[in-house]
């Protein structure tokens, strides 16, 4: 995953990320989560890396290993991952790093029209100036609004539809500017 968004234009991919901020910060919140909403799901993967002690890069491993600030594959997180599927009877699945770039990237997307309908934001390139301001958003793409324009919104609903099923719906003004072959900018 890290590769293909790294690929994208992203320096770093999101297990990149959070094991340089630490993993066990994002723990400590999750487990706040826990016990204020116990139905929610657990992130079992995530909590199983912090309960060894596997904090990022500040400890030398997380979701890789560490030599130095070199990141490496860790073999404990295959094992993680393989023991996850064998609990869960999940098959391994690949993707193409394309789809996997499109998958993180539209929900941005997605979340950025629901921001648009509720007013947070005034404007689809207010959400692009944070993203490349304060998110590093690859500036050649233009933010993830702009991106989206840029492929067409008809496709990215068709593609978050793909991900997600046709249960799923998207953010209404995105499903509506699609249907119009519209922009957000």
């Amino acid at each position: 995953m890290d590769a293909a968004i790294e690929e994208f234009g992203f320096a770093m991919g999101p297990f990149r990320v959070g094991d340089l901020a630490g993993n066990d910060i994002s723990w400590a919140i999750r487990k706040r989560r826990y016990v204020e909403h116990p139905d929610l799901p657990r992130d079992e993967i995530a909590d199983a890396l912090c309960e060894l002690g596997r904090f990022g890069q500040k400890t030398g491993a997380g979701w890789y290993d560490y030599q130095g600030r070199q990141a490496v594959p860790s073999p404990v997180v295959d094992q993680l991952l393989a023991e996850y599927r064998e609990r869960h009877g999940v098959a391994r699945t690949t993707f193409d790093p394309e789809e996997i770039a499109q998958r993180l990237v539209f929900a941005l997307v997605d979340s950025g029209a629901r921001i648009l309908e509720e007013g947070i934001a005034l404007r689809a390139s207010d959400i692009d100036v944070v993203y490349l301001s304060g998110y590093g958003f690859p500036r050649h793409r233009g933010g993830p609004m702009f991106y989206a324009d840029t492929v067409g919104l008809p496709t990215v609903v068709a593609a978050l539809r793909r991900f997600h099923g046709d249960d799923w719906q998207p953010a209404p003004l995105l499903e509506r500017l699609a249907q119009e072959k519209a922009k957000f900018n």
